[in-house]
């Protein structure tokens, strides 16, 4: 008979055996780090204040715009982010790495760099910006469009690998079953791919749009902050941090009630391990 066999199993609820403090005191470190501010913007959020900011026409205003260009972005990622994801999850070709890679590139840019290299591009005088503004006479930066075209840059690599993640996890043998009974590649996509993939699919938009609707520093340095057109909450919200404090602490926990609000949505595809 082993060591392993004549050891006395331990009472504990874990089969491992009790988890060692070692690791429990820095996981509780880490859990307060996380909660503590959270809490400490709740408790001194005066109610007052968060009635007064919830009927001020400033805050209905960029909660408006928020919602609304973060939507409209969450459907340009669908539109693109989803053959991407598909192409990325589903193709072998060369250099597949590397244009995973620049995807999520985005991911780690500081905001206003992201900012810059978005003037760069689509600005007036930028690379793709002046043939557009010349051809058409439209200009994105300082305009509805050019807030969700901040959102799309800065929202859509977490859209695409999330979707990627979900066609990951979803399988091929579905495809392949589809692939030997004549189906197109097309076919597959839309009937099998897309269904077997939609509760992931879903997780990445509610992703991307929880990150669309946090976006700050790509809108401003792009868009400019103007009350009813370029500006969201996050940017009112740095308005109203320089001259009332109550007022931005009100204002930022309407924005943390939608956050956990996405993340009660996202609590069975994002929040939930496995057995």
């Amino acid at each position: 008979m082993t060591h392993l066999e004549t050891t006395p199993r331990r009472r504990t609820g874990d089969p491992l055996g009790r988890a060692p403090w070692i690791l429990l005191l820095p996981a509780a470190g880490a859990v307060l780090l996380l909660l503590v501010p959270i809490a400490s913007m709740v408790v001194a959020t005066d109610p007052r204040s968060l009635l007064e900011a919830l009927g001020t026409e400033a805050l209905q205003d960029a909660l408006r715009l928020s919602l609304v260009t973060s939507t409209l972005a969450m459907l340009v990622c669908l539109v693109l982010g989803l053959p991407l994801a598909w192409l990325l999850a589903r193709v072998d070709f060369r250099g597949r790495g590397l244009v995973r890679a620049l995807v999520t590139v985005p991911m780690v840019l500081p905001p206003v760099v992201a900012g810059v290299a978005l003037r760069e591009a689509f600005g007036r005088s930028g690379l793709l910006g002046a043939p557009l503004l010349d051809a058409t006479g439209f200009a994105f930066p300082y305009t509805t469009w050019g807030v969700v075209l901040a959102h799309v840059f800065v929202s859509l690599p977490f859209v695409t690998i999330a979707i990627e993640g979900g066609l990951r996890s979803a399988g091929t043998r579905y495809d392949d079953a589809a692939a030997t009974l004549g189906a197109s590649r097309w076919s597959t996509f839309r009937r099998v791919t897309v269904p077997l993939a939609l509760p992931g699919i879903i997780a990445g938009m509610v992703l991307g749009w929880a990150r669309s609707l946090g976006e700050f520093g790509a809108t401003i340095t792009f868009n400019g902050n103007y009350p009813g057109t370029t500006q969201t909450m996050p940017t009112l919200i740095y308005v109203a941090r320089q001259s009332d404090a109550d007022a931005a602490l009100a204002l930022s926990l309407v924005m943390l009630t939608v956050s956990v609000a996405v993340l009660v949505v996202l609590r069975d595809k994002w929040l939930v391990t496995a057995p």
